[in-house]
């Protein structure tokens, strides 16, 4: 079997209109909203950078010409910068595969555009796991106490999963370990997405595609973050990044 190569491309998801952050995001979108003062996105860009990324691939849509605007090209942040549409809002799973046509046949990262990981090593530990266990999805996971807001995984002690629930009840869930919004891909993922049929409010999860793979007898391993992530998608959690990231130099 080929050694599998270093993951050298990331997509960062940024199309969302960030509906729980209004007022705020009336006129600007939730990535581009500030913590410690610069915007989310730079956080992420600025992680998947140092895991040793030099391509990324930006899929923009609500208001997308304030994030082009900001970014650019990607060389002041020391990346190279695509951009992807993801014309209708139609979940992750729709949003990743926007960006096919420039993935190609190509290994990725998928690291959400309004998340915020620490410790910054994380991301590069993630890519080193997908390609050790020679993995066709790996996803980050953290404890969590509401189930109810993410994806819910379970693993065995080798970090396999052997089952996905998109937010589930208390009851429902197979465990605590939530997807923290950072997932690896081989490039398969496209036909499990192409397979995915749409769930609630009409969206493609990128849960039911990674389920189809799992069922479909493709290899899938979770790491666990030992560290903290904040989904920056509401008002309260963006108050909670700001005094994270402002009163504890080593998170910055």
């Amino acid at each position: 079997m080929q050694m599998r190569k270093m993951i050298k491309l990331a997509i960062i998801p940024a199309a969302g209109k960030g509906t729980r952050l209004r007022p705020l995001t009336t006129a600007i979108p939730k990535e581009m909203l500030h913590v410690a003062g610069k915007p989310v996105i730079e956080y992420v860009i600025e992680n998947v950078r140092d895991a040793g990324i030099e391509d990324v691939i930006v899929v923009t849509g609500y208001q997308k010409h304030a994030i082009l605007d900001y970014l650019g090209s990607g060389s002041k942040l020391g990346v190279k910068i695509a951009y992807a549409v993801q014309d209708e809002l139609s979940g992750l799973a729709h949003a990743v595969y926007s960006a096919r046509h420039i993935v190609k046949d190509n290994s990725f990262l998928v690291m959400l555009g309004d998340n915020i990981l620490r410790p910054k090593s994380f991301v590069k530990d993630l890519i080193n796991f997908h390609i050790k266990s020679k993995s066709t999805a790996t996803i980050g996971v953290l404890e969590v106490e509401d189930v109810s807001r993410y994806g819910i995984v379970k693993i065995n002690p080798e970090g396999k999963v052997l089952d996905l629930v998109e937010k589930p009840s208390p009851e429902q869930a197979p465990s605590n370990l939530a997807i923290a919004g950072i997932y690896v891909f081989e490039p398969i993922i496209f036909n499990a997405i192409e397979k995915t049929k749409p769930g609630a409010k009409n969206e493609y999860q990128l849960t039911d595609s990674i389920k189809i793979l799992l069922q479909e007898g493709y290899p899938v391993y979770a790491l666990k973050l030992n560290g903290i992530h904040i989904d920056c998608g509401t008002i309260e959690d963006l108050v909670k990044a700001n005094e994270i990231l402002m009163n504890n130099e080593e998170f910055k």
